[in-house]
């Protein structure tokens, strides 16, 4: 953690960046004062290798704040996170855009994801 010296601009000793780890991936925090809040520019993508563990990081980040649509949720903090299943990404890279354009169909009609929903437009059923 670096906070701010005399020289400002915050309160000296308050945070100015931080630092930290998740799951592997690396991530700065710049505390730029009250006027600059999170907002859906920003968001962290979760990607998920089954229902299970869509479920797990959905329930755990959404308790406390709201969800959104399409796998968007906003967490107690108001930071932005996209629960996404892997295999939503492979399905949208097929090369048959009838497959694709009934998926992202089925997506629009999701708050958190479905796999297997999903599974049923990628297949036409």
């Amino acid at each position: 953690m670096h906070r701010h010296t005399e020289a400002g601009p915050g309160p000296e000793g308050t945070a100015l960046l931080v630092e930290f780890e998740l799951n592997g991936q690396k991530f700065s925090g710049l505390n730029g004062g009250p006027q600059h809040t999170f907002n859906e520019a920003i968001s962290i993508v979760v990607p998920c290798e089954d229902q299970a563990e869509v479920d797990y990081y959905w329930r755990s980040l959404s308790e406390g704040g709201n969800e959104i649509a399409c796998g968007w949720l906003k967490d107690r903090y108001g930071l932005c996170w996209q629960i996404v299943p892997t295999a939503f990404f492979e399905m949208m890279s097929d090369s048959d855009q009838a497959k694709v354009a009934r998926v992202t169909q089925a997506m629009f009609t999701m708050t958190k994801f479905d796999i297997a929903a999903l599974q049923r437009a990628f297949a036409g059923e």
